[in-house]
């Protein structure tokens, strides 16, 4: 009998306009991070981004996720995206170059 498994939902995004003009001058954008969330998304806050992602908090594995789906967002490469401060906590500073 065969297994049928149910299609992942995409992840929902907010326009990348509306996501850069949180940023500050120096293109410094804060981030609310949720790790290990049933869906993966992208929501805007007060003066924050909140970023849901399916990867653990473990070995920088969200981290990465995080950076990979905020690309996705902004359509840039992730390597245009640098975390500056949050590393170990929910709160975090990603500067877009």
């Amino acid at each position: 009998m065969p297994r049928f498994t149910m299609a992942r939902p995409k992840a929902d995004f907010p326009s990348a306009e509306a996501i850069r003009a949180l940023a500050d001058d120096e293109g410094r954008l804060a981030l609310r991070v949720t790790p290990g969330a049933r869906i993966e998304a992208i929501e805007l806050g007060n003066n924050a981004v909140v970023v849901k992602v399916r990867a653990k908090p473990q070995d920088g594995k969200a981290n990465d996720a995080v950076i990979g789906l905020l690309a996705r967002a902004l359509d840039l490469a992730p390597s245009r995206l640098t975390l500056l401060r949050g590393e170990t906590g929910r709160d975090k500073l990603v500067r877009i170059s």
